[in-house]
């Protein structure tokens, strides 16, 4: 990494702590804020979710907070008990192997796609946020590095000129996300995972699409390969 480098903050915009504004928006808003907990562990599976304390938090009425928790629900985030509670959903196990097979097959095409394009305007792009999540990795803030380590993915979708399938993308894959999060702290993971993007850069940068492709298989399935070694150490975690 380059001495005294600052990263530029590619994709990554600070947490608003509250709703922007009292708008009929605001249900989105605490949705991604209430998300971004839910995929950092903050909020781990089993937490209540009490309606009358977030409507004291976000300073909302009862309808905002109803449709930001069914839009969660409707990703498979949160479980809502009519007349009970609503809970932080557990990581569903089948639902995470169909989003990894998902996103696997749309990464594999997009960096051959990368590997192969006569237009390399977006090499410098790249090679800027591997730079930025070295940076990051060096303060060990691993949410940040989360966030920059998706960051990176998405800009091979944007690279690709698909960018619109990546908020599609996002919407499926809470509990995998969940459970990489929950394995980036294990020795050896943020390196494991530098190490991959810059192979992964390395290869499509040097046009070499069927290695693109053996880094991008590797890369995607490690974390989901322990989910037995996590559901021993995190037992009430996860659902079948």
């Amino acid at each position: 990494m380059t001495a005294g480098y600052e990263p530029q903050g590619q994709g990554m915009r600070p947490l608003a702590l509250k709703p922007r504004d009292r708008s009929g928006q605001a249900a989105p808003q605490v949705s991604d804020i209430l998300r971004a907990r839910i995929l950092s562990l903050e909020l781990v599976p089993g937490t209540v979710l009490s309606r009358v304390d977030l409507q004291a938090e976000f300073g909302l009425s009862s309808t905002p907070i109803r449709e930001a928790l069914q839009l969660l629900a409707g990703e498979g985030l949160v479980d809502i008990f009519p007349q009970h509670a609503t809970l932080v959903a557990p990581i569903d196990l089948a639902q995470a192997k169909q989003t990894q097979f998902l996103r696997r097959s749309l990464e594999l095409e997009i960096v051959r796609h990368l590997a192969l394009a006569e237009d390399r305007a977006f090499l410098p792009a790249l090679e800027e946020s591997l730079k930025e999540q070295e940076f990051i990795a060096s303060r060990k803030d691993l949410d940040r590095f989360m966030a920059a380590d998706l960051a990176f993915h998405r800009q091979m979708y944007e690279a690709a000129g698909v960018p619109d399938l990546w908020p599609m993308l996002r919407r499926q894959t809470g509990h995998v996300d969940r459970i990489r999060r929950l394995h980036l702290p294990s020795a050896g993971k943020v390196e494991q995972i530098l190490a991959d993007h810059t192979a992964l850069f390395a290869a499509i940068a040097a046009r070499n699409a069927a290695g693109a492709q053996d880094v991008l298989r590797g890369h995607l399935s490690r974390s989901l390969s322990l989910t037995g070694e996590m559901r021993l150490q995190h037992p009430g975690y996860f659902r079948d």
